[in-house]
């Protein structure tokens, strides 16, 4: 039922607004030497082909969420959501100590209590007893603990791909000299590999810090586009259940206080309150959290972390300044950014071809650091820098406009 329902909202999505330009209500539009009806079989192949990829990028998502937890069955499972998350495991936020004993009495087991490093709150880790999965253990700890926010653990993806380079790809993003000095950037991702130039790495999951092409993709943008000094937490390191909220919330934290003012997630994952609420205590200490809206096309459910109330969100375009097809959604859009036909650095120091939201991402922080080094305002930076795309005004296309268009090693704006 799920599926149908996703894949039947992405036909929508896709149908009304080319059907909208055809046909109005009362409204007849004479077939003047049989344009219209060229037009109208033009269309509707397009309406086909859109509605064709938007159906197959709904499919793919649940194909990769169902493989994921069947080959890692063993530390993973779905939540009340239909989520992935971190088998057996409860993150317990606000919680009495009575309401802790009656949990215990339930036969939930704690495992550790996370202090969030700079951020001011804490989290309790709780084992679910055997035999129990995690949607009834949320239902039985809401239910024991109603004054604590209780959540599953919940995994976040990476959102983009690089691919090897062939035949002559052009250089990667380049900021030029006068656009360097910005201020320092904090990454949740992978780690780079040891060709970044990255001031510092820590790990917070299992075998971590783990070389990552994502996480040297991104740090080598970062590097290339002006950032300052560049701090990344590696939330996934081995861990087949890397990429949680725990692990995000306390590289963030770690990132905060080693004094990240800008911080880019280029990862999605389901609404979860821990990390809703350290990026909320980020935020309040005046960092700029900057995230990618995800892969998932137009009908996969609202990207977070870059859904949360002050996060700038990000989606891509590629060389010809057109939009993604596979770019997913949020419940705002603040700006686009070259996230196609743009090239960055492997976890090997190769060149890699990139495509996804996760590049357009870092991008846009680093234009909101180089602005907030200068002593600028960086959200009137980021608007005076933005080119105007798609309808006059911010859309739900391009946001309020390309940044970092003009960008060396971008290519520019097709003639034909």
């Amino acid at each position: 039922m799920h599926r149908i329902f996703l894949i039947s909202a992405a036909c929508a999505l896709i149908a009304a607004p080319l059907s909208a330009q055809i046909a109005l209500p009362g409204v007849q539009v004479p077939d003047v030497g049989g344009v219209l009806g060229t037009t109208t079989d033009v269309l509707d192949r397009t309406t086909r082909d859109l509605r064709g990829t938007v159906e197959k990028l709904a499919r793919d998502r649940l194909r990769t969420i169902d493989r994921l937890v069947r080959r890692h069955g063993d530390v993973i499972e779905r939540d009340s959501r239909g989520a992935p998350a971190r088998r057996g495991e409860i993150l317990v936020m606000d919680a009495s100590a009575e309401a802790l004993a009656a949990g215990e009495a339930a036969g939930f087991t704690v495992l550790s209590r996370e202090e969030i490093e700079g951020l001011g709150f804490t989290v309790v880790r709780l084992q679910v007893p055997d035999g129990v999965d995690l949607t009834e253990a949320e239902e039985t700890l809401a239910r024991l603990m109603p004054q604590a926010s209780v959540a599953p653990d919940n995994l976040h993806f990476q959102s983009g791909a690089a691919t090897p380079s062939v035949s002559a790809p052009p250089l990667p993003l380049a900021a030029s000299a006068a656009a360097r000095g910005g201020a320092p950037v904090g990454v949740i991702d992978g780690a780079p590999g040891k060709a970044a130039r990255v001031a510092e790495i820590r790990g917070f999951a299992k075998g971590a810090p783990y070389p990552s092409n994502h996480g040297s993709a991104i740090a080598s943008l970062l590097a290339h586009a002006g950032a300052g000094p560049i701090r990344v937490a590696d939330v996934y390191g081995t861990d087949d259940a890397g990429g949680n909220a725990l692990a995000m919330a306390k590289g963030l934290g770690w990132l905060v206080g080693t004094g990240s003012e800008v911080v880019t997630i280029s990862l999605v994952g389901p609404r979860n309150p821990v990390l809703e609420r350290a990026i909320g205590a980020a935020q309040r200490k005046g960092v700029v959290v900057v995230a990618a809206v995800g892969n998932g096309g137009p009908a996969a459910p609202p990207a977070y972390p870059a859904s949360y109330d002050g996060v700038v969100a990000v989606t891509a375009v590629d060389g010809r300044r057109r939009a993604l097809i596979e770019a997913g959604r949020a419940l705002h859009l603040d700006y686009a950014a070259p996230g196609a036909d743009i090239h960055g650095i492997d976890a090997e120091g190769d060149r890699v071809r990139l495509r996804g939201t996760s590049f357009a991402t870092p991008l846009v922080a680093a234009r909101a650091a180089l602005a907030i080094g200068r002593g600028r305002a960086w959200r009137t930076a980021l608007d005076a820098q933005a080119e105007d795309l798609g309808r006059e005004g911010p859309d739900e296309t391009y946001g309020r406009g390309l940044i970092c268009g003009s960008c060396e090693g971008v290519p520019k704006k097709s003639r034909d």
